[in-house]
């Protein structure tokens, strides 16, 4: 009888880990946003990418069991001035001929005084890089909504290198911001 009791015990948990282990999906909705700011000659600018795809798994429980897989088309970037907007797609920045794509994959979650930050591993412009996003996750039933931000150093991806270099004119950081809108699967 005791062995019964243990071979059920045994099942019920092998049954209720994979459950256990396992984050909340979500779908990304249209209102979502993805975007940055830069400065240039000392003023910020604003900017957004219009076609990105966002593959999200979170449950702030179970942060061993979450991720997120971002692709964003670089030549979808979008900013008001004219001539900025001509001058990111091109060689000099982003160069979206050679690299179409930017990819950002979660390597884990850590809590970090009351805080959670997702690191990963930045794909952009054929250079990857560890970057760490600061999350903040807001269930609303079924639902939620999750912003993260982070700040790059333009000049680590190789983004405004050679002639667009000097950071006085074109500055180093750029803050990356993002707001989704997620109803769960």
């Amino acid at each position: 009888m005791k062995k019964i009791h243990r071979l059920a015990a045994a099942a019920l948990l092998a049954l209720a880990l994979p459950g256990a282990a396992l984050a909340a999906d979500y779908t990304v909705q249209p209102a979502s946003t993805l975007g940055f700011t830069g400065s240039f000659q000392g003023a910020s600018f604003d900017g957004s990418f219009k076609q990105w795809h966002a593959a999200i798994s979170y449950d702030p429980a179970k942060l061993a069991a979450s991720k997120f897989d971002v692709t964003v088309a670089m030549a979808s970037v979008a900013v008001s001035d004219k001539d900025q907007q001509s001058a990111l797609p091109g060689k000099d920045f982003f160069d979206v001929a050679q690299y179409p794509s930017a990819h950002f994959v979660t390597t884990g979650f850590r809590s970090v005084g009351g805080k959670v930050i997702a690191d990963g591993q930045l794909t952009l412009r054929g250079v990857t890089k560890p970057v760490s996003l600061a999350v903040d996750f807001k269930p609303q039933g079924r639902n939620a909504t999750l912003d993260v931000s982070t700040t790059l150093k333009r000049l680590d991806f190789n983004v405004g290198g050679g002639d667009y270099a000097d950071t006085s004119v074109i500055g180093a950081d750029v803050q990356v911001h993002a707001h989704l809108v997620l109803v769960g699967k």
